[in-house]
């Protein structure tokens, strides 16, 4: 056996057993998310938006010209940050407070104007959630003289969480919308936002205008200046140093030096040309000829050299090289190199003589790099005085021109010529815009399912209880043996879920003549199948019976001890049900109680508890003194006897294996009752000496790492576990059991079915 996780296949329907099991927090989440978001949809204030349409052409220059006062506009946007930047503006606390001082809303109750309101019972809401009870309110703060404060800014801040400031894509449209529980007040904003956008801009240029005009006329004066002593210096310097240039750009001793450089260069490239081609004739095999011989006569002679040497290597295989005909192409042939050969001397010739026209100008162009370079030497500055030059004069002429236009652009500040134009006015709205009911339901309708089904989720996920026999399978190899169902408190007569599913069972049988179909009061699960013999409970006691019987291939277990990883999980009441459903097999059964520390069976089957189990193996009394016969027939029991101090040492004894031994000679099947696996070691010892273990845990209740730990203590003992009883299996209101596919049908009963539970 090993106990370890074992990795577990998707179902589907182990999803949808977890979304039931934990279905009122799926109920309780989406219902209080649905509830909470109907209340606010349906208390808050609707609110109304307006909408103005403004145009935003390109904003060329910050100052005002002619063209753009006569609305010649420009109709593409070169620069996005220009375009950004009106944006911006829009969304400006100044604009905003322009237009709240044109519409006097300090006064507005909309923008709590002369009022106290805190914004009523959302208002209230939303300060305990942001916990702003907690800050010292804001009015009790101490004005300062030297910073006050502005009474508008509240009234901005407000108006500006109203604003929507939106481009249309793909055009120069801008969509300014304003959101305001009044709609005739939304609209009064947008539209008068609109305007002052445009007031706005205009006056920011025309004052740019008419302080770059002033500017202007006072740098032009100081640039006239400094560029008539700039000129005058570059004259006195120019004549100092003999200074002449042909252009503004060249000077002669350049000039020179440019031309001799470009024959070097053209010299150098005739030498390097003649030389190649000497070397390469000079070189030259009867194998190719160089590409770079282009002479159409020495190619001719190399082809006809070729085809004779081919000529010639041909026939020398048939003639002998005394033949006539090889003499005459062996003379042919030296005749024509002779001719190559001269060729290539006519080449050397050539390259010498371009070596010598290159040597001649190199040397004339090395005493002109020393004129150039004592030239340049002196030009820098004068250079660096001509650019100075040039480029105030430039400067000066833009700035002269600049003037006049502002000149007359100024006297244009009263014409409102704006890169700025409204659309479409804004209309009063009818409807409002929010809350969309609908929509808000719908959407808390199915975050509140997702959301709860994530919640289902995440509860199980943090439930490490074992549930049902599946549980158990992806735990360890161990089978289970039965389902008991729960038994409530107040007896399943009075339980809607068993009431419900007694009716559903008790379909079948109320058609059968003769029988009474009403639910027992029943509240105990002790020998209740033997009280009951008719009700679904002994069938699940049989049921675990046989699986029992069945769990050894050759001969079913004799001797059985019945326990659990913990205290409360039913063990006690399953063996007593056990032991009555062998003994309706009509085999003769015995129940031993092993719980020397906190023994029940003597209660259950009502038999004096003055000597048991601890008197035999202390040898007070012979193991027929405390056999009991029980009231049931074919049960005996011996009980714990007195609880001694040393109830693991009386176990382990060797009196105790001989209890064993002797004991089952006598009877068919044994049980024993012991403690708590993990709570004494009285189990471990007792299960090392007997043919088999049960453990019995509850359904719902007992923990993973509690049963583990619990199946790994009995393997260490090498105890043979048979398999699991599951205890205490929930059942929904339709008489379905939480345990997965493990449920309960009304096959081979033709009377009353009805699922109890031990305490």
């Amino acid at each position: 056996m090993d106990p370890k996780e074992r990795p577990r296949d998707i179902d589907l329907m182990d999803y949808w057993r977890v979304i039931v099991r934990q279905r009122w927090i799926l109920a309780t989440f989406a219902g209080a998310l649905i509830v909470f978001t109907a209340i606010y949809s349906f208390l808050v204030s609707p609110v109304y938006r307006a909408t103005t349409t403004l145009l935003v052409e390109e904003e060329t220059s910050r100052i005002l010209s002619i063209d753009e006062a006569f609305g010649e506009q420009a109709q593409v946007f070169r620069d996005l940050r220009g375009y950004n930047t009106q944006m911006q503006l829009l969304k400006s606390r100044s604009l905003a407070e322009r237009v709240a001082r044109k519409l006097n809303l300090l006064t507005r109750p909309e923008f709590g104007g002369n009022q106290a309101s805190k914004g009523g019972f959302f208002g209230g809401l939303k300060r305990i959630i942001t916990l702003q009870w907690l800050s010292p309110k804001k009015g009790r703060e101490a004005e300062d003289p030297l910073f006050p404060k502005n009474p508008y800014s509240k009234v901005v801040n407000a108006l500006l969480s109203g604003l929507e400031i939106g481009a249309i894509k793909d055009t120069k449209l801008v969509e300014l919308s304003c959101r305001n529980t009044t709609p005739t007040l939304a609209t009064e904003i947008v539209n008068t936002l609109a305007e002052e956008f445009i007031n706005f801009s205009f006056e920011k240029r025309s004052s740019t205008t008419q302080q770059a005009s002033d500017w202007l006329s006072e740098q032009i004066e100081n640039l006239r200046n400094d560029l008539t002593a700039k000129e005058k210096e570059l004259l006195r310097y120019s004549q100092e140093k003999d200074i002449v240039f042909l252009s503004e750009t060249e000077s002669t001793a350049v000039k020179s030096f440019s031309d001799l450089n470009d024959a070097y260069n053209r010299a150098m490239l005739d030498r390097i040309g003649a030389e190649a081609e000497w070397r390469e004739l000079r070189n030259l095999r009867a194998g190719s000829v160089p590409g770079l011989i282009s002479d159409p006569a020495i190619l001719e002679l190399k082809t006809e050299y070729s085809r004779l040497s081919a000529e010639f290597e041909e026939k020398s295989k048939q003639l002998k090289p005394d033949h006539p005909e090889m003499t005459r192409l062996r003379a042919r042939l030296d005749s024509l190199m002779e001719e190559i050969n001269k060729a290539a001397g006519a080449a050397e010739a050539r390259y010498r003589s371009a070596l010598q026209k290159e040597n001649s100008i190199k040397a004339t162009l090395d005493r002109q790099r020393g004129d150039v370079t004592r030239l340049e030497n002196n030009a820098i500055l004068y250079n660096s005085i001509r650019s100075e030059v040039d480029s105030k004069r430039r400067l000066l002429t833009t700035l002269q021109e600049k003037q006049s236009e502002t000149q007359v652009s100024a006297q244009l500040k009263g014409l409102s010529a704006s890169n700025i134009s409204i659309i479409d006015l804004a209309e009063v709205p009818r409807k409002p815009v929010s809350p969309d009911k609908t929509k808000n339901l719908l959407m808390s309708l199915l975050i509140g399912l997702f959301g709860g089904i994530g919640l289902c989720f995440l509860f199980e996920y943090m439930d490490d209880t074992l549930k049902s026999p599946a549980d158990v399978e992806r735990l360890v190899d161990l089978p289970s043996l039965g389902i008991i169902p729960y038994l409530p408190p107040e007896g399943f007569s009075r339980s809607r879920s068993y009431g419900s599913y007694f009716r559903h069972r008790s379909a079948r049988a109320a058609s059968l003549p003769g029988k009474e179909h009403t639910l027992p009061e029943v509240k105990e699960i002790e020998l209740i199948n033997h009280h009951h013999p008719e009700l679904p409970f002994a069938e699940d006691y049989r049921t675990i019976r046989t699986s029992i019987l069945l769990s050894h291939s050759e001969k079913p277990p004799k001797t059985i001890v019945f326990s659990s990883p913990l205290t409360q999980e039913g063990k006690t009441a399953t063996v007593a049900n056990m032991a009555i459903a062998f003994a309706q097999l009509e085999e003769k059964v015995l129940l031993v109680d092993a719980d020397l520390r906190k023994p029940r069976l003597h209660r259950i089957f009502k038999v004096r508890n003055v000597s048991g189990l601890t008197g035999f193996l202390t040898g007070k009394v012979s193991l027929k003194d405390v056999v009991n016969k029980t009231s049931i027939e074919n049960v005996w029991l011996i009980p714990s006897g007195p609880i001694p101090p040393n109830p693991a040492e009386l176990l382990n004894s060797r009196k105790m294996k001989d209890l064993v031994e002797e004991i089952g000679q006598v009877f068919d099947v044994i049980l024993l009752d012991t403690p708590p696996v993990l709570a004494v070691s009285d189990t471990v010892l007792i299960s090392s000496i007997v043919d088999s273990t049960v453990l019995v845990i509850r359904s719902g209740r007992t923990r993973r790492k509690p049963f583990l730990a619990a199946v790994q203590e009995l393997g260490r003992a090498r105890a043979k576990i048979i398999g699991v009883v599951f205890n205490g299996a929930e059942f929904t209101r339709e008489g379905t059991a939480y345990t997965g596919y493990y449920g309960y049908s009304s096959y081979g009963k033709d009377d009353l079915e009805v699922p109890l539970e031990n305490p």
